[in-house]
């Protein structure tokens, strides 16, 4: 998960970077697993067919948490005042998580991972926040829009651990969940006039994107249902945020600075107390 997510939003900067609308990334990163997780479950021979009570969780899961968590985060950076507000919010979902975990799932929580958690989150806020403040139409729907990611991704998780809980599979619960937001893209596309066009010009990267967010996706789910307690994946998904930090530098040529190093550094300890 911690590879493939580096990779995925490494991927999503450079195609951020040549100006492509963001509905091409979201597309990418929806469509293309639907075409993997499709033939994995039926060579696996796995049952897609699920109770009513499980479809109606994931159309939820689907609508609410995974498309508007993303659609309320893209709003909160673009008009925040400096985008690392709102991402310092939207990523804090994983303490949210954590403790949810602990009360619901009886999940196990000792003080040396809480530690580290904090610390990831603590770290990660200052590389985050050392970007620089560009001046732009900011707006107070920025703090409203970050706390609606917040809950809304801290929901996805606990809603995958639920379902996971119900014997319902990995492949077949991504499979939906994907069609389903893939759906409300092309929906969003068509209503905003966004040509399809173009992103079928650019099929390299695209796929790049595609590829990366099926290995994301599945490894995730995989880990939030081996896991002894959810907040832990999330603790490590945002730490990818300093490696991601490492390579944008290297690679797509990022701003430099001590806060940023000094963030990664603090980040690697607490994703290295975690794991230990």
């Amino acid at each position: 998960m911690f590879v493939s997510s580096v990779a995925l939003y490494l991927l999503v900067r450079k195609s951020a970077l040549i100006k492509n609308p963001s509905q091409y990334n979201n597309l990418a990163m929806f469509l293309i697993p639907l075409f993997v997780f499709i033939p994995i479950g039926l060579t696996m021979h796995q049952n897609f067919i699920i109770s009513l009570n499980q479809l109606l969780v994931i159309i939820i899961a689907a609508i609410f948490f995974s498309y508007l968590g993303n659609m309320f985060s893209l709003i909160s950076i673009e008009y925040a005042p400096n985008p690392g507000y709102s991402l310092v919010i939207s990523k804090s979902y994983v303490v949210f998580t954590t403790l949810i975990a602990v009360l619901f799932f009886h999940s196990e929580l000792t003080l040396r991972k809480a530690i580290a958690i904090l610390l990831i989150v603590l770290f990660s806020a200052l590389i985050m926040l050392s970007q620089k403040v560009v001046k732009k139409r900011t707006s107070k729907r920025w703090l409203s829009m970050a706390m609606g990611a917040f809950f809304c991704w801290g929901f996805l998780s606990i809603t995958s651990k639920y379902l996971f809980s119900q014997g319902v599979d990995i492949t077949v619960y991504l499979t939906y969940l994907v069609f389903i937001v893939s759906m409300l893209i092309l929906l969003e596309m068509k209503i905003k006039k966004v040509s399809l066009i173009s992103f079928t010009k650019k099929p390299f990267l695209f796929l790049l994107i595609g590829i990366f967010s099926t290995a994301f996706n599945f490894f995730m789910m995989e880990a939030i249902k081996a896991a002894p307690n959810i907040g832990y994946v999330n603790a490590i998904n945002a730490s990818s945020i300093a490696a991601v930090t490492i390579f944008a530098i290297l690679l797509l040529k990022d701003e430099y600075s001590i806060k940023k190093l000094v963030g990664v550094l603090g980040v690697t300890a607490g994703l290295l107390i975690l794991l230990t």
